[in-house]
């Protein structure tokens, strides 16, 4: 009665997972678009800039791990996705870029292929 198979316990672990992940993007990208209304010099740029760096760095950490049952490439992707974030998240903190956009735009992408 209270055995479930181990394919199912994956299946929902990974679920879990997307729905994690997806409403962290989600959070991601509400403070992203305030700070884009309110300008990179806001306080509200600061708290959306080291949210998605957070959240990329674990993101990354994740995709790097040896565990990660994602495809190679789809891995790459992801990393390669990752690692600009953090520098275009790092250009926007140092004044090179007001691109705010971008970041949203690219958080949406990946939210939206989570479903």
């Amino acid at each position: 009665m209270y055995q479930t198979g181990y394919a199912e316990v994956l299946a929902d672990s990974g679920a879990a997972s997307r729905s994690h992940e997806r409403r962290a993007l989600e959070h991601a990208i509400a403070l992203l678009s305030s700070a884009d209304a309110q300008g990179r010099r806001s306080r509200e740029a600061v708290e959306a800039l080291y949210f998605t760096e957070r959240l990329w760095q674990v993101l990354l950490d994740d995709l790097a791990s040896p565990e990660n049952a994602l495809p190679d490439e789809l891995r790459a992707n992801l990393i390669s996705i990752g690692i600009w974030m953090l520098k275009e998240v790092e250009r926007i903190r140092l004044e090179e870029s007001d691109d705010f956009r971008g970041l949203i735009e690219i958080c949406t992408n990946i939210r939206d292929g989570l479903a």
